[in-house]
């Protein structure tokens, strides 16, 4: 990362038609990866690559569909995020920049992890879902 602060760094990203676009401004506050079933499914992979931002941070445009709360472009598919009041989940792989800058802090559902795929190193690791911060 250059001099800039945090709160300067921007990230773009999108579908892969251009359809949908969207920027994050500053860091995540949490990044991870997951090998639940669900994110296996949803990416077609063995695992999801996320970070999360606070919604104010996030803008986009376009139009979207959403499945199961994750949003998509209905013109080519893509899987995008995870839109909410309070934040945005996005697939790390939708980010313009790659590779990027950002590690994974977490890794969860570490029991479905493929035993071919080493533990992150750095990375807490949860064989379910993370306790709940209270």
């Amino acid at each position: 990362m250059s001099e800039a602060t945090a709160a300067e760094v921007v990230r773009t990203g999108g579908c892969l038609c251009g359809a949908v676009r969207y920027e994050v401004r500053g860091e995540p506050y949490v990044s991870g990866l997951c090998h639940c079933m669900t994110c296996r499914k949803l990416t077609g992979s063995t695992f999801s690559a996320t970070a999360n931002w606070h919604r104010a941070q996030f803008r986009m445009t376009g139009e979207l569909a959403t499945h199961q709360r994750r949003q998509f472009c209905p013109t080519c598919g893509s899987r995008l995020f995870f839109l909410s009041d309070e934040g945005v989940e996005i697939f790390l792989g939708t980010l313009d920049q790659g590779p990027n800058d950002i590690a994974p802090t977490l890794e969860v559902w570490t029991i479905r992890r493929e035993h071919w795929l080493p533990p992150v190193a750095g990375a807490a690791q949860h064989e379910g879902n993370p306790p709940k911060a209270s």
